[in-house]
């Protein structure tokens, strides 16, 4: 997956009535993982911890990102590499990514990646396959698989297939977003609003003394960022949010959508169109969401549904082509608005 979900959230605080507007004591921007960052919080002290989040931003980067040559994950994806020592960020996603993938019986696998790169929306040059190779896609398979890769000891990881490589793009903004929450909670800050690529995770409330107030895109090729789907408020939650209709190569008429279902080794094409997953951490919901989209709308909500950590807000086309909702229960307590 792209390291750029193509679903985003629209923050909506700055949207409130500009008489009540009140400001948190940082609020803060800048760039990461091949997309932006947003950071708001209230701190009595009136710390400023930019350049410490910078910093973690960085170092999880090096660990993660299949667009740095030097990266640990890059380390490990070359073909040389058979055994490969982790670092503590590379160990807790792995940790995280195999519970997924076992949960979800195989639809989320990171080891997709050099079907992600065949169908030109890797770290190889992005160019749209023209002319599909089936016997390259069958061979490209014989590499996927999560069981590919055993652990002999914790933090040492061993490749039975040399082709085998990973791509944590569809964890690692929601992993990140859980670093910095984890650093802010460490400074004892008890209101923030944390923001990664869309993917978001909040404590308290807002200035205003009011939930953090966040806004689900219409998944549509034509929407603009403040289409939107629904409202919803946050109350010490994490949400992310995947989708197919941005990210896609349209070849000859036909369109090859981003997720890459593992099962097959194509793009995924069923009726979802996105995804929104609510748990208690930014990284699980991350991944959920991803997954979601490979499984399609009925095995999707079942999955979330019957997870008690879980909520889902799911957009779908219908039989018609009209644009449908089927959300979990428990949404409700963070809805206000559709």
């Amino acid at each position: 997956m792209s390291l750029v979900l193509v679903v985003s959230l629209l923050m909506l605080n700055a949207c409130q009535d500009p008489m009540k507007s009140v400001s948190p004591d940082f609020a803060f921007q800048g760039e990461t993982m091949g997309t932006t960052y947003s950071v708001k919080y209230h701190d009595a002290a009136k710390r400023s911890h930019k350049k410490a989040i910078d910093s973690l931003l960085v170092a999880i980067n090096q660990d993660l990102s299949t667009y740095i040559d030097d990266s640990h994950i890059s380390v490990f994806n070359k073909k040389e590499t058979r055994t490969h020592k982790g670092t503590p960020h590379f160990n807790k996603v792995f940790m995280k990514a195999k519970e997924i993938y076992q949960k979800t019986d195989g639809a989320f696998d990171p080891t997709v990646m050099p079907l992600v790169n065949y169908w030109g929306f890797g770290y190889t040059p992005k160019k749209p396959v023209t002319e599909v190779d089936e016997a390259k896609v069958k061979e490209l398979m014989n590499s996927v698989g999560f069981d590919k890769i055993v652990a002999p000891k914790f933090g040492v990881y061993a490749k039975l297939n040399e082709g085998t490589q990973l791509d944590f793009s569809a964890i690692a903004k929601g992993y990140g977003v859980d670093v910095i929450a984890d650093f802010l909670d460490g400074k004892s800050i008890e209101s923030y609003m944390v923001e990664i690529g869309g993917e978001v995770r909040t404590k308290g409330k807002n200035p205003r003394g009011e939930w953090w107030l966040m806004g689900i895109n219409t998944p549509s090729e034509d929407a603009s960022t403040r289409d939107l789907q629904a409202k919803v408020q946050l109350q010490n939650k994490a949400l992310a949010t995947s989708g197919n209709y941005r990210n896609f190569h349209e070849v000859n008429g036909k369109k090859y959508a981003h997720t890459i279902n593992p099962k097959t080794g194509f793009p995924e094409a069923n009726t979802l169109l996105s995804a929104s997953i609510f748990a208690n951490d930014c990284m699980t919901a991350d991944a959920y969401a991803t997954a979601c989209m490979v499984m399609g709308i009925d095995p999707a909500f079942e999955l979330v549904n019957s997870n008690p950590n879980l909520e889902g807000y799911f957009i779908y086309s219908d039989d018609t082509g009209n644009m449908q909702v089927k959300k979990t229960k428990g949404l409700e307590q963070f809805l206000i608005g559709e």
